[in-house]
């Protein structure tokens, strides 16, 4: 409105970290102000506050019903984490207050729920929000709306048994192509734990055995898998954020990963606790055999947000000081980096039918700038952004002497 004496309507939350955003967790308070700025004196019925948070999750899907009829499949479920209300201005007998022209400001302050939280995320069928929302009523005026959201983050603290375990499988496919056998590819690989936090090296212990005639490819792939559930029915959405290829491996030949390193990009910590929203971390050993379907090992991974405590590791790998130190934000991406696969290429034959959701990586950022921000506030910035692109070239290439052998030799 032309007459409207309102200049300005603002949230502003308090912070420890000045410019930096705020983050939150369960059973933190929440305090800032609301600014409300007059340009002449302005009668006001009531200021009110509304806090709240949600999980939601929502999808479409097309059903044929015959040769001439189709329908649309509506899904969708939300889980309410916070509903919090306060009055900051209203008077007791009911009657209007008058605020002078110029700058007010109206404190507000509550605790989140005791309760774990579930940490904030964007997806593509699905959310977990929290925000403020402020009405401001006036007589004879339309009620002014501001709402301004706020991020939570739940620790994942790595440094407990369960995710300090190490992970470990052995795998073995018979590579045939049409009638025909090519001999056995077996693969067993290890990792010195199960929790890991963004920015750090995983050093990946691996040995490939080929007794085909052929010769195949090692590669490592870490993927982020989103699944979103209402009434009973999932969605996926799945990503390769990471990738590392190995030497080719000639026929008949052996070769071995002696801790070979693939670093875990500024990705969001996974979500575990949520009935209807869950983000999952894999780590793929795979194997790419020539005329046959790619054979993949399996280990899963945590990515957390407390990062490994030095004194209490259980490896005593370099690797594992980059997430405490944050060293890991001065290491620059390339200019022009090579993408990874899509996820379709990682899956195996038997599982391609059902996993065609992939998502597309945009151009990765350059990260310098950054370097002095709260490992919480740079979790928070990644928050919005799909995986950034990765190269193949491997961080950390293996001595001459470690080099595929030959079993015949």
């Amino acid at each position: 409105m032309i007459f409207d004496k309102l200049k300005k309507f603002d949230i502003v939350f308090d912070s420890p970290e000045g410019d930096c955003p705020p983050v939150f967790s369960s059973g933190d308070v929440v305090s800032g102000r609301v600014v409300v700025d007059l340009s002449g004196e302005c009668r006001v019925d009531s200021l009110k506050l509304h806090a709240e948070g949600f999980a939601k999750v929502h999808w479409t899907e097309s059903r044929s019903a015959g040769s001439s009829t189709a329908y649309t499949q509506n899904y969708s479920d939300e889980v309410e984490y916070l509903n919090r209300r306060e009055v900051l201005l209203q008077a007791d007998n009911g009657d209007v207050t008058v605020l002078p022209a110029g700058r007010h400001e109206f404190p507000f302050s509550f605790q989140l729920p005791e309760e774990t939280l579930v940490t904030s995320f964007e997806g593509k069928h699905g959310s977990i929000r929290y925000w403020v929302k402020v009405k401001l009523h006036r007589p004879w005026a339309t009620v002014r709306k501001i709402k301004k959201e706020f991020t939570v983050i739940e620790p994942i603290d790595i440094n407990t048994p369960a995710l300090l375990a190490p992970q470990a499988g052995t795998k073995d496919k018979m590579a045939r192509a049409w009638y025909r056998n090519f001999g056995q590819v077996s693969v067993t690989a290890k990792i010195d734990r199960k929790g890991y936090t963004p920015g750090e090296m995983i050093p990946v212990f691996a040995e490939f055995d080929n007794a085909t005639s052929r010769s195949v490819v090692p590669r490592a792939y870490i993927t982020q898998t989103q699944t979103f559930i209402a009434r009973g029915t999932m969605k996926q959405k799945r990503a390769v954020v990471a990738t590392l290829c190995g030497d080719i491996v000639g026929a008949r030949c052996r070769e071995t990963w002696h801790g070979r390193a693939i670093k875990i990009p500024p990705v969001g910590p996974s979500i575990l606790q949520c009935r209807i929203i869950k983000v999952e971390y894999m780590l793929k050993v795979c194997v790419d055999v020539p005329g046959t379907s790619k054979m993949c090992l399996e280990l899963p991974l945590v990515i957390g947000t407390i990062p490994l405590h030095p004194f209490g590791s259980r490896t005593s790998s370099v690797s594992s000081q980059y997430s405490v130190n944050l060293e890991w934000l001065r290491m620059a991406i390339p200019e022009q980096p090579e993408p990874p696969p899509d996820y379709s290429s990682v899956v195996t034959e038997e599982e391609a039918v059902q996993r065609h959701n992939t998502v597309v990586l945009q151009p990765a950022e350059d990260l310098s700038g950054i370097l002095e921000r709260p490992l919480m506030a740079f979790v928070q910035e990644f928050r919005f952004r799909p995986p950034p692109i990765y190269s193949e070239v491997d961080p950390n290439p293996q001595p001459l002497n470690m080099r595929p052998r030959c079993m015949t030799c």
